[in-house]
């Protein structure tokens, strides 16, 4: 059970995943951070606002972001030159948030409503076919809005990617297995025609 302290720093953030406080995820940060191994001020997204309100959570002094981790920016989203996509498929497989769609070999497209400006889409792309841009309907809009539909979607995409892996590895399991009674079915069938072979009157 994730501790309550954690959740409430996690519920401060903005849920991008974008991995530039240094951790896989915001639930990561928000752990480490309760743990006392990362500082507050490691979050873009949140800007001087998200530091400001964990610094009110934890009671501690407030800080500048820390320029190593990058700069506070509006709000953006990724477009995609769908004239130069060569449908590869990777900017879908870093995508924390199946805001993107599209099919190997296919064009692929930005959904607007669902990208959370995580960026990591842009280095991804073998083409240089994706930008970030302002996102003008959010223009004013606090990161804590956005927050927990991003959430959502980065949960039911971890959910499904585990549902993809189990099945994965059932069919691996069940191809071994199936392999596996084949081999000593025909073991079975060569010990059988050498009894049988050995049991037989010479000729």
């Amino acid at each position: 059970m994730t501790p309550p302290l954690v959740l409430r720093i996690d519920a401060l953030l903005p849920q991008t995943q974008c991995t530039r406080c240094g951790y896989p995820a915001c639930l990561a940060y928000a752990e480490a951070i309760a743990r006392g191994e990362a500082d507050i001020n490691q979050c873009p997204p949140g800007g001087a606002r998200g530091i400001d309100a964990l610094a009110a959570l934890l009671e501690r002094a407030t800080k500048p972001l820390n320029p190593a981790n990058g700069i506070e920016k509006p709000a953006e989203i990724a477009v995609i030159d769908e004239a130069a996509c060569i449908g590869c498929t990777k900017c879908i497989q870093v995508c924390p948030v199946d805001a993107i769609i599209g099919a190997n070999k296919l064009m692929h497209t930005v959904l607007r409503d669902e990208c959370n400006g995580c960026e990591l889409c842009v280095p991804a792309c073998p083409v240089d076919c994706i930008a970030m841009i302002v996102d003008d309907a959010q223009r004013d809009t606090l990161p804590s809005v956005r927050a927990p539909h991003y959430r959502q979607r980065y949960e039911a995409r971890t959910a499904r990617l585990a549902r993809e892996h189990a099945a994965h590895e059932a069919t691996i399991a069940a191809r071994k297995a199936e392999v596996h009674a084949g081999a000593r079915n025909a073991v079975l069938e060569a010990i059988a025609r050498a009894k049988m072979k050995k049991g037989s009157p010479a000729a």
